[in-house]
């Protein structure tokens, strides 16, 4: 079954964790539209302004627990919406860490496809396919993402509770419930956004019916990518 097959719910479904994905508030890497990938860069003024607003958006949720990559400008924005829910302690999971993007960090887009023109096109069009020169490849990336939320859901059934990540692991996720034909590749992923998941036995964007919903394939609980090995799910530290 491909990653967009259908998944029937068993007769005793794992309750929905309502899984928030908010990416970080901007840096500036991202006003020099510069690929940013491991560089652990601080929040700029503005960064800061985007997690208070997406504090704000969270206020009335009631948040169980806060995720956050390794970054510090993931840590400094979960810290936010954890301080204003009330969350004492944030839990790092380095699956939610941004992509590797090897060679190509520190440089435009432009500057990444005059270097790499093949290996850049590829990564515009086809991520599934795509690997970063001398850095990862995309559907690595994209697996250990879903192996976090899926560590994530299976802690945090019937709650909620947010993840902040990068835009590009926010893009792969729906990329792996929606394949890229219908522009969940190329849609665009503002600083300080929330998105909505919901994760038990499936994975889904909280807006989606329950009948339409492209699921990945299981295997028990945890759900993973067709015709690959899930990597071994990450410890929070």
């Amino acid at each position: 079954m491909s990653a967009q097959g259908l998944l029937t719910q068993s007769d005793h479904a794992m309750p929905e964790c309502r899984l928030y994905l908010v990416r970080h508030g901007t840096t500036v890497m991202n006003v020099q539209n510069r690929y940013r990938g491991r560089r652990d860069i601080p929040l700029d003024a503005q960064g800061y302004q985007d997690a208070v607003d997406a504090a704000r958006r969270l206020s009335a949720v009631g948040l169980a627990a806060v995720y956050t990559g390794p970054l510090r400008r993931t840590i400094a924005t979960a810290q936010i919406i954890a301080d204003a829910a009330g969350v004492p302690d944030l839990r790092i999971l380095h699956g939610l860490n941004n992509l590797d993007y090897g060679m190509w960090e520190g440089m435009t887009a432009d500057e990444a496809a005059s270097c790499e023109p093949e290996a850049h096109a590829l990564y515009r069009t086809s991520p599934t396919e795509a690997v970063c020169p001398q850095g990862e490849r995309l559907i690595d990336a994209q697996r250990r993402m879903i192996a976090a939320l899926q560590l994530i859901g299976s802690r945090h059934p019937g709650e909620a509770v947010v993840a902040v990540t990068h835009a590009v692991m926010i893009r792969l996720t729906r990329v792996a419930l929606h394949g890229v034909a219908d522009e969940s590749w190329r849609l665009p992923v503002g600083r300080g956004s929330v998105t909505e998941f919901r994760v038990g036995d499936t994975i889904r964007l909280a807006e989606t019916p329950e009948e339409n919903v492209a699921a990945l394939p299981s295997v028990g609980r945890v759900a993973v990518l067709a015709q690959s090995r899930v990597p071994a799910l990450e410890t929070t530290t």
